[in-house]
């Protein structure tokens, strides 16, 4: 399956980032992708490229065959229903990157047999290191392989149940402020201990990318490289034991069960 246009309906901040990153990718040609958006001044980055920016959602939908749906949950219902008439089953493919709206959500708006996927990428994605979590509802084989082989330009991805999407937004999602501030957290403590905070970023920040090429290149469980640098009465068990009496390791699944009960709201 080769489409010859994408449209993303939502040039905010994830639909800029996808749109960034199937450029970067070579997915297809600037000039085979549209992005909407109300303020499209907003996308003149993207239009430089060669993407074409417009605010008629309508007119995207009529001339591109894979919808990418990246507009806030509360305007989805409202915009779909307004170009439900447009879509064709035997030419759309629609993708929806809408936190907490569902499959039967789409499936009511778009009642006329069009195939639907959800994904939730992170906004990684921009840079083809998001990780995105897929499921779908009608879609045939050969749409599911693409939709995979579009966001694996993009980093890496995975199919799930669909139940499993309020989690993967906390974790893939939300993940990506989690580590951020874990970065940050490190370039601070590497300042008190006499790095500048421009150098104290890039140690931290290539740390933390070093230590998750391990597990995904290596397939390793991160105890193993755990042990592997803290020696008996060394400095690292040292500050990994007072990081834990601190409630490192609690504070974090804290944090991630809070952001699962409150997406659940």
């Amino acid at each position: 399956m080769k489409p010859s246009r994408i449209a993303i309906l939502g040039g905010g901040n994830l639909g800029s980032a996808i749109a960034e990153g199937l450029i970067k990718s070579k997915f297809l040609e600037p000039n085979q992708l549209t992005v909407t958006r109300r303020n499209v001044a907003a996308l003149a980055r993207l239009e430089v490229q060669g993407v074409r920016v417009t605010t008629d959602n309508r007119e995207a939908v009529r001339e591109c065959d894979v919808i990418i749906v990246a507009l806030k949950p509360y305007n989805v219902r409202e915009v779909l229903e307004g170009l439900s008439d447009l879509f064709d089953p035997q030419k759309h493919l629609v993708i929806s990157v809408v936190t907490g709206v569902f499959l039967k959500d789409l499936l009511g708006i778009l009642s006329n047999g069009v195939p639907i996927f959800r994904a939730m990428p992170n906004t990684a994605i921009a840079i083809q290191e998001s990780i995105t979590c897929l499921c779908h509802a009608g879609g045939t084989a050969e749409q599911v392989s693409y939709v995979k082989s579009l966001f694996d330009q993009l980093g890496i991805s995975v199919t799930i149940d669909e139940k499993l999407m309020d989690a993967a937004t906390v974790l893939g999602a939300c993940g990506i402020a989690y580590a951020l501030r874990f970065i940050r957290a490190s370039t601070q403590g590497g300042i008190e201990i006499g790095f500048d905070a421009k150098t104290a970023n890039l140690i931290a920040a290539q740390t933390v990318k070093g230590a998750a090429e391990l597990l995904l290149k290596l397939g390793r469980h991160p105890e193993e490289e755990i042990d592997k640098v803290t020696t008996p009465k060394g400095c690292t068990i040292a500050g990994l034991n007072e990081m834990e009496h601190q409630g490192f390791s609690s504070s974090l699944i804290k944090g991630i069960l809070t952001s699962y009960e409150k997406i659940g709201k």
